[in-house]
């Protein structure tokens, strides 16, 4: 049995007859770069999330970028990152000339640890980025009293985590701003770039809007130095059309994630991510800790399983990072699991007798 990491042309032909209408307006309105089709999933992706705006924009990072911008972080700033994270969480911050400071992750639920949080705030911390990292909410109530009692802002990074809740609230809605990405392979996947910022603040919304437009609310008025970093029209159409999906594939999503744990349960060898309380993990990825990852991963391809490591080598030791983010800092935790965790193949088109396959596959290679 072949089992892939992503499907998206599995997703695709599920909608088929509606992307390519909604791809052939935006032709015959040409309709190609902002405009009314980014707008609309503006206006759904703000309710979806249940804030009152969103800002459509070309990336993820773009997005992250943005809100940076707009709280006017730069030289001689330092802003708290979790090291167990994509590169672009902490590289955003370096594209502000400010400093990323990397802390490590919690050891359950591998977001970015509170308690060692507030040890890395100085003087000089103007925000902490939460990631919710694999579609898991950081734990936001902790992360929120510190930043209010410092009087430091607290963005979220919800690249991963479309629609994950925590207390029954979506996602975004606990800092000043909620940065996602609709990279093809995220549980909301454009079919090309796509980002956004969701927010409830007024301001950050004006100027978010205005910097992705190189500074312009008015054309060829310019209120700030920004950037092109606006959505094209076909993503924003196609968005249109997926985000009415997304609940029933987190529903999916879910659904995979407990029978992973079902048909892992008996292998002793194999760590399963838990679920934090309060928290609706909507599972971007399913990422298990093993022994001998390299060799179960081979074997898993020989078995023609694919699978994916998130992420090999933590921020810090990134080679912009590497020299300066060691000085005194206890990262033992994200250094431990980087070489031990592995993502198995996750997407709603997945099947149970697929999964039940990769569960026989990794119990084959730890009982041999």
């Amino acid at each position: 049995m072949k089992v892939p990491f992503v499907d998206l042309k599995a997703q695709y032909l599920s909608i088929k007859s509606e992307i390519d209408k909604a791809i052939q307006e935006v032709f015959d309105q040409s309709g190609f770069s902002g405009g009314h089709f980014a707008e609309a999933f503006e206006e759904k992706f703000a309710k979806a999330h249940q804030t009152k705006h969103c800002v459509a924009c070309s990336s993820g990072t773009a997005a992250l970028h943005l809100v940076l911008m707009a709280l006017d972080i730069g030289p001689g700033d330092e802003v708290i990152v979790p090291t167990n994270t994509f590169f672009a969480t902490a590289e955003a911050i370096s594209l502000c000339h400010a400093k990323p400071i990397f802390v490590d992750c919690d050891p359950h639920y591998y977001n970015i640890d509170p308690n060692k949080t507030e040890k890395a705030i100085t003087k000089k911390t103007k925000a902490i980025i939460a990631v919710h990292l694999y579609g898991q909410p950081a734990q936001i109530d902790e992360l929120r009293t510190l930043a209010s009692g410092f009087n430091i802002r607290l963005i979220e990074d919800c690249a991963q985590a479309h629609l994950a809740l925590y207390k029954g609230q979506p996602v975004g809605n606990f800092g000043i701003a909620g940065c996602f990405s609709f990279y093809p392979s995220k549980n909301l996947g454009a079919y090309g770039e796509g980002g956004a910022v969701v927010t409830n603040d007024g301001e950050i919304w004006e100027r978010t809007s205005a910097l992705r437009n190189h500074g312009s609310k008015q054309k060829y008025y310019h209120k700030y130095i920004g950037h092109n970093y606006r959505m094209d029209g076909f993503q924003g159409a196609v968005l249109n059309v997926k985000l009415k999906y997304l609940e029933d594939w987190t529903h999916k999503r879910r659904r995979i994630a407990n029978s992973y744990r079902k048909y892992l349960s008996e292998i002793e060898e194999v760590i399963v991510p838990e679920e934090a309380p309060m928290a609706r993990h909507v599972y971007h990825l399913f990422v298990v800790r093993v022994p001998q990852r390299e060799l179960l991963v081979n074997h898993l391809a020989s078995m023609q399983v694919s699978t994916g490591i998130h992420y090999p080598v933590p921020c810090h030791l990134q080679n912009p990072y590497v020299q300066e983010s060691r000085k005194g800092i206890n990262l033992n935790v994200s250094e431990q699991y980087s070489g031990q965790i592995l993502s198995l193949p996750i997407f709603p088109e997945l099947t149970d007798e697929e999964v039940q396959y990769v569960a026989e596959c990794i119990h084959a290679f730890y009982k041999a």
